[in-house]
Protein backbone atom coordinates (compact mmCIF):
# COMPACT_ATOMS: atom_id res chain seq x y z
CA UNK A 1 0.00 0.00 0.00
CA UNK A 2 2.65 2.19 0.68
CA UNK A 3 4.27 1.51 -2.11
CA UNK A 4 1.51 2.14 -4.56
CA UNK A 5 0.45 5.27 -3.17
CA UNK A 6 4.62 6.88 -3.03
CA UNK A 7 3.91 5.70 -7.04
CA UNK A 8 0.80 7.33 -7.59
CA UNK A 9 2.77 10.29 -6.02
CA UNK A 10 5.70 10.47 -7.72
CA UNK A 11 3.10 10.20 -11.12
CA UNK A 12 1.09 13.06 -10.00
CA UNK A 13 4.13 15.39 -9.40
CA UNK A 14 6.40 14.64 -12.26
CA UNK A 15 3.64 13.98 -14.99
CA UNK A 16 0.27 15.99 -14.21
CA UNK A 17 1.19 18.73 -12.43
CA UNK A 18 4.84 18.83 -14.23
CA UNK A 19 7.03 19.56 -11.09
CA UNK A 20 4.70 22.68 -10.07
CA UNK A 21 5.72 23.79 -6.25
CA UNK A 22 1.99 24.32 -5.84
CA UNK A 23 1.35 20.17 -5.98
CA UNK A 24 2.66 19.71 -2.88
CA UNK A 25 -1.13 19.92 -1.65
CA UNK A 26 -2.32 17.49 -3.72
CA UNK A 27 0.93 15.40 -2.77
CA UNK A 28 -0.57 15.80 0.66
CA UNK A 29 -4.13 14.42 0.15
CA UNK A 30 -2.80 11.73 -1.35
CA UNK A 31 -0.75 10.78 1.65
CA UNK A 32 -3.74 11.71 3.76
CA UNK A 33 -5.44 9.25 1.61
CA UNK A 34 -2.91 6.58 2.30
CA UNK A 35 -3.44 7.20 5.61
CA UNK A 36 -7.19 6.38 5.70
CA UNK A 37 -6.13 3.55 3.84
CA UNK A 38 -4.09 1.82 6.35
CA UNK A 39 -6.90 2.14 9.16
CA UNK A 40 -9.70 1.09 6.21
CA UNK A 41 -7.36 -2.25 5.98
CA UNK A 42 -7.34 -2.60 9.66
CA UNK A 43 -10.61 -2.63 9.89
CA UNK A 44 -11.69 -4.70 6.92
CA UNK A 45 -9.44 -7.58 7.74
CA UNK A 46 -9.41 -7.24 11.23
CA UNK A 47 -11.05 -4.87 13.80
CA UNK A 48 -11.57 -1.72 14.67
CA UNK A 49 -10.64 -1.75 18.21
CA UNK A 50 -8.34 0.99 19.16
CA UNK A 51 -9.59 3.56 16.55
CA UNK A 52 -11.23 6.59 18.12
CA UNK A 53 -14.84 7.64 16.61
CA UNK A 54 -14.66 11.01 18.42
CA UNK A 55 -11.52 11.65 15.70
CA UNK A 56 -13.49 10.00 12.63
CA UNK A 57 -16.04 12.38 13.62
CA UNK A 58 -13.75 15.63 13.61
CA UNK A 59 -12.07 14.02 10.16
CA UNK A 60 -15.27 14.19 8.32
CA UNK A 61 -16.15 17.24 9.38
CA UNK A 62 -12.79 18.84 7.80
CA UNK A 63 -12.98 17.35 4.83
CA UNK A 64 -16.41 18.49 4.19
CA UNK A 65 -15.67 21.94 5.30
CA UNK A 66 -12.71 22.01 2.94
CA UNK A 67 -14.87 20.89 0.02
CA UNK A 68 -16.96 22.88 0.73
CA UNK A 69 -14.40 25.67 -0.85
CA UNK A 70 -12.36 23.27 -3.05
CA UNK A 71 -15.38 21.70 -5.01
CA UNK A 72 -16.46 25.36 -6.92
CA UNK A 73 -14.14 28.18 -5.81
CA UNK A 74 -10.60 28.25 -6.31
CA UNK A 75 -9.35 30.29 -4.04
CA UNK A 76 -6.98 27.75 -2.06
CA UNK A 77 -6.87 25.31 -5.02
CA UNK A 78 -2.88 24.14 -6.30
CA UNK A 79 -2.38 26.62 -9.21
CA UNK A 80 -1.14 23.28 -11.24
CA UNK A 81 -3.35 21.01 -13.26
CA UNK A 82 -4.10 18.85 -10.02
CA UNK A 83 -5.98 21.48 -8.70
CA UNK A 84 -8.44 20.99 -11.47
CA UNK A 85 -9.90 17.74 -10.24
CA UNK A 86 -7.23 15.41 -8.52
CA UNK A 87 -6.87 17.65 -5.33
CA UNK A 88 -10.83 17.44 -4.63
CA UNK A 89 -11.13 13.58 -5.77
CA UNK A 90 -8.57 12.01 -3.13
CA UNK A 91 -10.62 14.41 -0.67
CA UNK A 92 -13.49 13.23 -1.30
CA UNK A 93 -12.19 9.29 -1.61
CA UNK A 94 -10.58 10.71 2.38
CA UNK A 95 -14.11 11.68 2.86
CA UNK A 96 -15.84 7.83 1.84
CA UNK A 97 -13.12 6.51 3.31
CA UNK A 98 -13.74 8.22 6.95
CA UNK A 99 -17.47 7.99 6.67
CA UNK A 100 -17.82 4.20 6.30
CA UNK A 101 -14.53 3.79 8.85
CA UNK A 102 -17.08 5.50 11.14
CA UNK A 103 -20.31 3.24 10.28
CA UNK A 104 -18.10 0.29 10.92
CA UNK A 105 -16.10 1.89 14.41
CA UNK A 106 -19.82 3.19 15.43
CA UNK A 107 -21.65 -0.59 15.08
CA UNK A 108 -18.42 -1.99 17.13
CA UNK A 109 -19.13 -0.17 19.84
CA UNK A 110 -22.52 -0.22 19.99
CA UNK A 111 -22.13 -3.88 20.27
CA UNK A 112 -19.49 -4.07 22.56
CA UNK A 113 -22.05 -1.85 24.92
CA UNK A 114 -18.71 0.41 25.75
CA UNK A 115 -17.82 3.93 24.90
CA UNK A 116 -14.08 4.44 26.12
CA UNK A 117 -13.86 7.47 24.57
CA UNK A 118 -13.67 10.37 27.47
CA UNK A 119 -13.03 13.32 24.67
CA UNK A 120 -16.11 15.20 23.05
CA UNK A 121 -15.67 16.27 19.79
CA UNK A 122 -18.46 19.26 19.69
CA UNK A 123 -15.99 21.57 21.76
CA UNK A 124 -13.68 21.09 19.17
CA UNK A 125 -15.64 21.69 16.42
CA UNK A 126 -17.53 24.52 17.68
CA UNK A 127 -14.21 26.00 18.90
CA UNK A 128 -12.73 25.76 15.55
CA UNK A 129 -15.75 27.12 13.36
CA UNK A 130 -15.69 30.45 15.96
CA UNK A 131 -11.52 30.84 15.24
CA UNK A 132 -12.02 30.44 11.89
CA UNK A 133 -15.15 33.05 11.31
CA UNK A 134 -12.31 35.50 13.37
CA UNK A 135 -9.10 34.35 11.24
CA UNK A 136 -10.77 33.42 7.82
CA UNK A 137 -8.97 34.73 4.89
CA UNK A 138 -10.23 36.35 1.74
CA UNK A 139 -9.05 33.99 -1.44
CA UNK A 140 -12.90 32.59 -2.20
CA UNK A 141 -14.23 36.33 -1.53
CA UNK A 142 -16.75 34.48 -0.02
CA UNK A 143 -16.49 34.92 4.03
CA UNK A 144 -18.64 31.65 4.42
CA UNK A 145 -16.69 29.88 2.36
CA UNK A 146 -13.28 31.40 3.54
CA UNK A 147 -14.70 30.38 7.30
CA UNK A 148 -15.18 27.26 6.70
CA UNK A 149 -12.11 26.29 4.60
CA UNK A 150 -10.37 27.87 7.73
CA UNK A 151 -12.69 25.90 9.94
CA UNK A 152 -11.83 22.62 7.90
CA UNK A 153 -7.71 23.41 8.51
CA UNK A 154 -8.35 24.04 12.45
CA UNK A 155 -10.73 20.75 12.86
CA UNK A 156 -8.30 18.70 11.02
CA UNK A 157 -4.90 20.16 13.42
CA UNK A 158 -7.22 18.55 16.57
CA UNK A 159 -8.81 15.90 15.16
CA UNK A 160 -6.38 13.75 16.43
CA UNK A 161 -6.62 14.47 19.88
CA UNK A 162 -9.34 11.73 20.29
CA UNK A 163 -7.42 9.31 18.56
CA UNK A 164 -4.14 9.67 21.11
CA UNK A 165 -6.86 9.56 24.18
CA UNK A 166 -7.84 6.48 23.28
CA UNK A 167 -4.42 5.21 22.42
CA UNK A 168 -2.67 5.75 25.73
CA UNK A 169 -6.14 5.20 27.76
CA UNK A 170 -6.98 1.95 26.89
CA UNK A 171 -4.35 0.24 28.63
CA UNK A 172 -4.30 -1.99 25.30
CA UNK A 173 -0.88 -2.33 22.85
CA UNK A 174 -2.01 -0.20 19.87
CA UNK A 175 -2.57 -1.67 16.52
CA UNK A 176 0.52 -1.31 14.32
CA UNK A 177 -1.76 -0.06 11.51
CA UNK A 178 -3.51 2.39 13.65
CA UNK A 179 -0.35 4.17 14.62
CA UNK A 180 0.98 4.34 10.83
CA UNK A 181 -2.11 6.29 10.34
CA UNK A 182 -1.38 8.59 13.01
CA UNK A 183 2.30 9.00 11.45
CA UNK A 184 0.99 9.32 7.77
CA UNK A 185 -1.47 12.08 8.68
CA UNK A 186 1.68 13.69 10.03
CA UNK A 187 3.18 13.85 7.02
CA UNK A 188 0.50 14.66 5.12
CA UNK A 189 0.47 18.04 7.30
CA UNK A 190 4.41 18.35 6.90
CA UNK A 191 3.90 18.38 3.23
CA UNK A 192 0.88 20.94 3.63
CA UNK A 193 3.00 23.05 6.10
CA UNK A 194 5.40 23.39 3.46
CA UNK A 195 3.16 24.55 1.32
CA UNK A 196 1.90 27.06 3.23
CA UNK A 197 4.81 28.43 4.46
CA UNK A 198 5.83 29.38 1.57
CA UNK A 199 2.66 30.66 0.32
CA UNK A 200 1.16 32.08 3.19
CA UNK A 201 2.06 35.65 2.52
CA UNK A 202 -0.38 35.46 -0.44
CA UNK A 203 -3.48 34.49 1.13
CA UNK A 204 -4.39 37.87 1.82
CA UNK A 205 -7.37 38.74 4.49
CA UNK A 206 -8.83 41.96 5.93
CA UNK A 207 -6.57 42.67 8.91
CA UNK A 208 -8.11 43.22 12.11
CA UNK A 209 -4.47 45.10 13.80
CA UNK A 210 -2.78 47.59 11.04
CA UNK A 211 -1.18 45.34 8.34
CA UNK A 212 -1.04 42.22 10.23
CA UNK A 213 -1.89 39.28 8.06
CA UNK A 214 -3.38 37.10 10.63
CA UNK A 215 -4.76 34.69 8.26
CA UNK A 216 -1.33 33.31 6.93
CA UNK A 217 0.02 33.54 10.37
CA UNK A 218 -3.26 31.50 11.82
CA UNK A 219 -2.95 28.66 8.65
CA UNK A 220 1.15 28.13 9.55
CA UNK A 221 0.17 28.02 13.35
CA UNK A 222 -2.49 25.24 12.95
CA UNK A 223 0.37 23.58 10.89
CA UNK A 224 2.70 23.70 13.99
CA UNK A 225 0.24 22.62 16.77
CA UNK A 226 -0.35 19.72 14.68
CA UNK A 227 3.31 18.68 14.78
CA UNK A 228 3.51 19.76 18.68
CA UNK A 229 0.56 17.58 19.72
CA UNK A 230 2.08 14.63 18.12
CA UNK A 231 6.05 15.72 18.87
CA UNK A 232 5.85 12.61 22.10
CA UNK A 233 4.23 10.07 19.96
CA UNK A 234 6.70 10.42 17.10
CA UNK A 235 9.25 9.89 19.77
CA UNK A 236 8.04 6.70 20.04
CA UNK A 237 7.10 5.46 16.57
CA UNK A 238 10.38 5.95 15.64
CA UNK A 239 11.45 4.02 18.22
CA UNK A 240 9.33 1.20 18.08
CA UNK A 241 10.10 1.15 13.96
CA UNK A 242 14.06 1.00 15.05
CA UNK A 243 13.57 -1.70 17.63
CA UNK A 244 10.63 -3.78 16.18
CA UNK A 245 9.68 -3.14 12.44
CA UNK A 246 7.24 -1.77 10.73
CA UNK A 247 4.24 -4.87 12.17
CA UNK A 248 5.29 -4.75 15.80
CA UNK A 249 2.78 -2.97 17.82
CA UNK A 250 3.45 0.60 19.77
CA UNK A 251 2.65 0.69 23.60
CA UNK A 252 1.27 4.01 24.99
CA UNK A 253 -0.20 3.75 27.66
CA UNK A 254 3.03 3.50 30.50
CA UNK A 255 5.06 5.69 28.78
CA UNK A 256 2.95 8.59 27.07
CA UNK A 257 -0.20 10.47 28.48
CA UNK A 258 -2.05 13.13 26.56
Amino acid sequence: MYAAFVIVAVLVYRQIAEGEFSSVLTLSAIFQCLAFSLIAFQVFFADASGISAKSLQLDALALACRLSSTTWLDGYLPNDKTGDYLYQCFDILSLLMVLWLLQRVLNMQRRQGANEEELAAAPFAVGSLVLAFVLHGNLDDRPLFDALWMCGLFISTVAVLPQLWTMTHTGKSVPALTSHFVAVMAFSRVLSGTYMWHAHSEISCEPWIGTFNHAGYAILAAHALHLMLLADFAYFYVKNLAVSGLSSPLQLNDVFEV
